[in-house]
């Protein structure tokens, strides 16, 4: 995340569009225009050059790419020789952020487990917005790195400890409901998916901020290993599931973020933490769980595990009426079907608030897609015996019905918008490593920045 504001012998980027190249080539020097074609440089999107002085030193860098493209720079920190480079055009201040903040993502690497002792060059910004820069990609780089940590060094008490540490850096409040305490403290749902594994489930909860403010409620799907419970996963299906907590991660960053501006909210964090297992106490197929709100939910699948987690998180949040519940979640594989792995499926029954979530994704580069909450559906997870089946006998409009079955908690006049993210990068791209990946959560931040700045 190699960012500095000043340096005295920073090299020349010239960052050009693939279709401005010939034209840039046509106004370069004779020495750099033979030296490129001579070269074979093709100009193409994503290829860079080291042009050199006429004594044979590095001189400065070209680099194709497109101005909005935030990832533009992203290969670059790597792969240049160690050293200061400085943008050679002015550019927008947005846009000049947008381009340091691709440059910081490319240098983050997962190195818990292997070690990367590669130095990284250096980017020259400006201070007046550098470490809101380094800011947005700590948070970012932490949230991958949960993801990616294996559930043997992650589960339900590790996730609680970051949490801890987090709400100390601020001067936030820490609490957190363990074990039979769930049922005591009326939080049945999420004691019954955990209650299987020898890691006892828990609700984790953060808050901050001046108790007058608006309240900003903040809900992560912390399942910190699924195995799909008695419902089992194949074992492709299980592979990638340390990445379940993935909700978690975002909306753990997420506060960090809020708490670092110190946005006019009492934000409160809620993350219920468990193993979905198997075990001789596991919640069956057909089995009935009460929930905090009463309602009475048969399990139909009991790889549906997510939303009855956060069914409960969802009523608990809803009873302090706060101004804005956020959920993310990676709930199901039917968002990703219908959106793939970039889009984030998002829902809310408040079309100005998900309007202006979405816009503001759209204005960083995170983008959010909304999908409908549509009423008619909610007979696909009717059941004969129960309010509600967790997931229903149908396998169409996957994403939609888990959403509608979380609507059920919240109070229609309840703000709220439920995110079905993926959190993870199947394949190898600029900045985004392959691994966990952190989506909504610079949207969300956008959004929040713009309606809490005070």
């Amino acid at each position: 995340m190699s960012l500095i504001s000043t340096s005295s012998n920073a090299k020349a980027l010239h960052l050009v569009a693939a279709s401005a190249y010939s034209t840039w080539l046509k106004n370069t020097t004779p020495f750099l225009r033979t030296w490129l074609v001579n070269s074979g440089f093709s100009g193409k999107n994503g290829d860079f050059a080291l042009l050199p002085s006429a004594t044979g030193e590095l001189d400065a860098v070209l680099m194709i790419g497109e101005l909005d493209n935030m990832y533009a720079l992203a290969r670059l920190p790597f792969a240049l020789p160690t050293g200061d480079y400085v943008l050679a055009q002015q550019l927008e201040s947005a846009q000049h952020q947008a381009l340091a903040l691709g440059w910081c993502l490319g240098c983050d690497r997962f190195t818990r487990y292997r070690k990367n002792s590669a130095e990284v060059a250096r980017l020259v910004v400006k201070e007046a917005w550098r470490e809101s820069v380094l800011g947005l990609a700590e948070a970012v780089c932490e949230a991958r790195a949960l993801v990616n940590t294996p559930a043997q060094d992650l589960g339900p008490e590790q996730l609680g400890d970051y949490v801890r540490v987090l709400a100390a850096e601020f001067g936030a409040r820490y609490q957190e409901i363990v074990g039979e305490a769930l049922l005591e403290q009326n939080f049945p749902a999420i004691h019954a998916v955990g209650r299987a594994s020898h890691r006892a489930p828990r609700l984790l909860e953060l808050t901050w901020g001046a108790e007058d403010a608006p309240k900003l409620t903040l809900i992560g799907k912390g399942v910190c290993f699924d195995t799909g419970g008695l419902d089992i996963k194949a074992a492709d299906g299980m592979a990638l599931m340390k990445k379940d907590m993935g909700g978690a991660a975002v909306a753990i960053q997420l506060a960090r973020l809020v708490m670092r501006a110190g946005l006019k909210v009492r934000l409160s964090l809620l993350v219920p933490a468990v193993e979905n297992a198997i075990g001789p106490d596991s919640y069956r197929p057909g089995d009935v769980i009460r929930t905090r709100a009463g309602l009475t939910v048969e399990i139909g699948n009991t790889d549906a595990e997510g939303r009855v987690i956060l069914c409960d998180a969802l009523s608990y949040a809803a009873e302090s009426k706060p101004s804005l519940i956020i959920n993310f979640a990676t709930l199901t594989g039917a968002a990703r079907i219908a959106l793939g792995p970039d889009l984030p499926a998002t829902f809310s029954h408040h079309d100005d608030v998900v309007n202006a979530l979405i816009q503001a994704g759209t204005q960083v580069n995170d983008p959010l897609w909304r999908m409908p909450l549509w009423a008619p559906y909610q007979r696909l997870i009717d059941s004969s015996i129960a309010d509600m089946n967790n997931a229903g006998a149908s396998r169409m409009a996957g994403a939609v019905t888990a959403a509608l079955y979380l609507e059920r908690f919240v109070p229609k006049s309840q703000p709220w918008v439920h995110i079905d993210t993926y959190c993870w990068n199947d394949a190898e791209q600029p900045g985004r490593p392959k691994g966990g990946a952190c989506q909504g959560l610079r949207a969300s931040f956008a959004y929040l920045s713009a309606r809490f700045a005070g």
